[in-house]
């Protein structure tokens, strides 16, 4: 709680900023978080609050991040949001506390990374756009296969679910589910806002060379 609120004084004048803070705060401080660590599915939800609405917004709010290329974000987020759902680190994390941070930490930077150096303004929109699908083709990917595994997977929600009157084996496919098919609203969004964004220069430089 201490470093969200110090990220928020940091971010007071940034839009961007605070509302990745506000994000973060329903992510860590909200019920969510307790709730998380009973069921798989609002732990996904949880990763794809970070991952894909706050972690984009933290981006924006720090213009003179410099990035570097696309393509080495994209692999390692790509790589992180895997590693992290392998059923051994899954429930490391959710059975220690420095564990469960380190995962947390590695989802927000390797994400940050990755939507920042897609301000990089030698980016082009097509290139932007490629790299956003295939972002969210990553966790698609994660979601598909936590949705069609026969059984469940994690020891750490092997219970839990059973008391919201859900299977373990419900809860993963639920949990696949929000990562597969929910995440392409946080994605589609972020495309449009870069489109957006284009538009608006474009329409700025035409403007200038017709004046």
């Amino acid at each position: 709680m201490i470093a969200l609120a110090v990220l928020g004084v940091l971010m007071r004048r940034r839009p961007a900023g605070l509302a990745a803070t506000a994000v973060l705060i329903v992510a860590f401080v909200s019920p969510l978080c307790a709730l998380s660590s009973a069921l798989f599915a609002a732990r996904s939800a949880h990763h794809l609050l970070i991952v894909a609405v706050a972690a984009p917004l933290l981006a924006a709010a720090l213009p003179n991040w410099r990035a570097g290329p696309a393509w080495p974000w994209l692999l390692s987020s790509g790589a992180v949001l895997a590693l992290w759902h392998l059923p051994g680190a899954y429930d490391a994390a959710l059975s220690s506390v420095p564990v469960y941070w380190a995962m947390q930490l590695a989802l927000l930077g390797s994400a940050s990374g990755l939507w920042r150096s897609l301000h990089d303004p030698r980016q082009t929109l097509p290139l932007r756009a490629l790299i956003i699908v295939l972002a969210f083709a990553q966790m698609g990917l994660v979601g598909a296969l936590l949705t069609l595994a026969p059984a469940p997977l994690y020891a750490a929600h092997a219970s839990a679910p059973l008391a919201w009157g859900l299977t373990p084996l419900d809860d993963q496919r639920l949990g696949g589910l929000i990562m597969w098919v929910a995440a392409v609203v946080p994605y589609t969004v972020a495309a449009a806002l870069f489109c957006r964004r284009e538009w608006a220069l474009l329409t700025r430089d035409d403007g200038a060379l017709s004046a």
